[in-house]
């Protein structure tokens, strides 16, 4: 698997200086590390596992499993037995074992510039035991689950490891997604409470998030599944003037205008319940395989999954990675610009970081606001060493050249890291030359919201780097590509990615329905968990990512569900059947392209168009927001009814090979879409 000589063309290294301070100097190294956490992983996380605190030991192996379903239930079990407490090993071993109370966590950077705070290991501390006997005081107990619906506040990571530190299990929503969205995750996962914001600025635009979560409120009273309370913070409305949970001038952000609805028999106040709270909380002690938190992920049938993460794995995983993937050392500071809202920033904002002592950089707002050169103004502001974004983010900055990066010395930086979809070399030359002037290795990594953390990855010291490859495997994981037989491939190949035993911090299940987990990740070929991924492997043995599998598109780094949109434009009064195929995007990646066949009598306008893309924001969020419709008045279907969405992205990329359409049961409708593809606008 790993090969035994690295290529001598068409690659790039790290810098002779990265080396010499590196945790895996050498490639050698790596692979010596790699067999030993596939051939002894209880030595090898056992190791690892020794940097934490334990309230009780394991009592079995490290690992055990069944990845088969023809052999019973699918399971994964880490350090069976074990009890411990995330928030604890965050941060009282930190500020109490290791001394590092003083130290900064997070660098916290608002969205105009000059807004800013910061909060030490010893003060989060302090703010998250406040905030964990807040929610003991509302009745919140070990288990129950919590949605969280914030921006990219400090108060975000406080109310999460909050909840952690009681043993509650969190549902964090990504503050872009709409009311509709929050209630049916709020009432899948049955949360007890609701924790939001008054409102955010994302640049210019003014997000009343407390107006969103009071129609998702409802929504969840219509639906029967009221809720009780929701804590709000105030973020932009004015805050009192000794609140204690507050470092950062409000007059930098505040927003007199914004009108905050307030329902007494429902919302508390952030400020008001802090203010009361002991900064003092025993934390709840946890066995290894009780649920962390409940994340939310599109669906190729159009309803989310919950995908669940238990404690040890989880924490060990996203350490272990977080340590090595960037090769953080003490010294640094590392700024990573996903929202919490996503698995990256689970990851590799909060709980991989906090684990490492590390010193990070929260940044609320927009990487083009108020110009193209803000993120290399933080970079130099903080002195970032080690920085890692997506290559949505990369393709867009690459718009306006270089000179906005060269405005900035940039000199702090040590490695660039990418996250979310395959950067295409394009990008990555543009990111190596010009961010990193050609001294800055790129960790391209590849993983899930399901994997919890890389598993596909370049060392910086170790790893020979392609332009566009995610390289080799991390320690603990061992990769295959199957044919559609479900036969392993040997050597350069190209199929279905997929994993021949679990790591630490891979998904245990989707909440509230086993089956569908066992279904998606482990039936389409028994005895493997499958990515839903194409990979390539070339003839150097490094695995290349070439996008889904199934019925997802990957849209600036976010997985969206065809069948999620489709059925949020078929709702719309006006349209009969709907259909949804990605086109490829300079920027996004992949953009949404939707036919819609419109009902008898209907005709297509403009302002139709406009209801439709409404429609989908307000069903799913804005980042689901299509780029382009065409009225189709057929949809190319097969004989027995089946909509051919291959030949749907063949007509949006105007590509008129069209391979085998013999199984076409209307050949003109094809000829129609094409003529009428001219309809379609952006």
């Amino acid at each position: 698997m790993i090969p035994d000589n690295v290529p001598e063309e068409n690659v790039f290294y790290g810098s002779g200086d990265l080396k010499k301070e590196s945790h895996v100097p050498s490639f050698d190294k790596y692979k010596e590390l790699y067999l030993k956490s596939i051939d002894n992983p209880d030595e090898f996380w056992g190791a690892v596992a020794k940097d934490f605190f334990w309230k009780s030991k394991p009592t079995g192996p490290f690992l055990s499993y069944n990845f088969d379903v023809t052999k019973g239930e699918i399971f994964i079990k880490c350090m069976e037995g074990a009890s411990t407490n995330i928030c604890y090993n965050l941060l009282d071993r930190n500020v109490h074992e290791r001394k590092l109370g003083d130290r900064v966590a997070f660098y916290w950077e608002g969205n105009e510039p000059g807004d800013e705070s910061s909060v030490t290991y010893r003060e989060l501390l302090q703010r998250v035991c406040r905030f964990a006997n807040v929610l003991r005081s509302q009745g919140v107990k070990k288990g129950d689950r919590v949605s969280i619906y914030m921006p990219m506040v400090i108060e975000l990571v406080v109310a999460m490891l909050a909840c952690v530190r009681i043993g509650a299990v969190h549902s964090i929503v990504f503050a872009g997604f709409s009311a509709e969205s929050l209630c049916e995750r709020i009432m899948d996962s049955q949360c007890l409470l609701l924790i939001t914001a008054d409102g955010f600025y994302r640049g210019d635009k003014l997000i009343n998030l407390k107006h969103l979560a009071d129609e998702a409120l409802q929504k969840c009273r219509d639906k029967g599944f009221p809720i009780k309370r929701c804590i709000v913070l105030k973020h932009l409305s004015k805050e009192p003037e000794e609140s204690v949970d507050s470092h950062s001038p409000p007059a930098k952000r505040s927003c007199p205008d914004l009108q905050v609805p307030w329902n007494p028999e429902v919302d508390l106040c952030w400020h008001a319940l802090i203010s009361e709270a002991s900064d003092e909380c025993e934390p709840e002690w946890c066995n290894s395989e009780d649920p962390l938190f409940i994340l939310y992920t599109s669906g190729s049938t159009g309803k989310p999954k919950g995908v669940v993460h238990t404690v040890s794995g989880y924490m060990l995983y996203t350490a272990t990675t977080f340590k090595l993937v960037f090769d953080h050392q003490p010294d640094d500071v590392y700024w990573c610009t996903a929202d919490i809202g996503w698995i990256t920033g689970h990851s590799y904002i909060t709980y991989g970081p906090l684990a490492n002592g590390a010193t990070s950089v929260l940044f609320e707002g927009l990487p083009t606001y108020p110009d193209v050169s803000r993120m290399w103004e933080i970079v130099d502001k903080y002195h970032v060493t080690k920085f890692y974004t997506a290559p949505t983010a990369i393709r867009l900055l690459m718009k306006s050249g270089s000179e906005p990066v060269q405005k900035f010395k940039r000199e702090s930086l040590k490695v660039l890291g990418t996250v979310g979809e395959p950067i295409n070399p394009e990008a990555w030359h543009w990111y190596y030359n010009v961010v990193g002037e050609k001294r800055c290795p790129i960790v391209d990594t590849f993983w899930q919201t399901e994997t919890g953390g890389h598993v596909l990855t370049p060392l910086p010291a170790a790893t020979p780097m392609k332009p566009g490859s995610a390289t080799f495997p991390f320690f603990g994981v061992v990769p295959a590509i199957l044919n559609e037989s479900g036969e392993e491939l040997e050597g350069p190949s190209e199929g279905y990615l997929v994993f021949k035993q679990p790591w630490p911090g891979v998904m245990r299940t989707v909440y509230g329905n086993h089956q569908r987990f066992e279904s998606i990740y482990f039936k389409k070929f028994p005895g493997y968990y499958v990515t839903g991924d194409g990979c390539r492997r070339d003839k150097d043995g490094y695995y290349w990512i070439t996008g889904r599998m199934d019925d997802m598109l990957n849209v600036s780094g976010h997985l969206l569900s065809t069948a999620e949109v489709e059925s949020a434009l078929v709702e719309h009064r006006a349209v009969a059947e709907a259909a949804v195929v990605g086109r490829p995007h300079p920027i996004k990646g992949e953009s949404l392209y939707c036919f819609v066949t419109l009902k008898d009598g209907v005709g297509y306008s403009q302002t139709l168009e406009a209801e439709l893309k409404k429609q989908v924001r307000e069903k799913i969020g804005a980042i689901a927001t299509p780029d382009y419709i065409q009225n189709a008045p057929g949809l190319p279907k097969t004989r027995s009814g089946k909509i051919m969405r291959r030949v749907l992205r063949k007509i949006a990329c105007n590509e008129k090979d069209l391979g085998d359409t013999s199984t076409l049961a209307d050949s003109s409708v094809v000829d129609e879409l094409f003529q009428n593809r001219c309809c379609a606008s952006v």
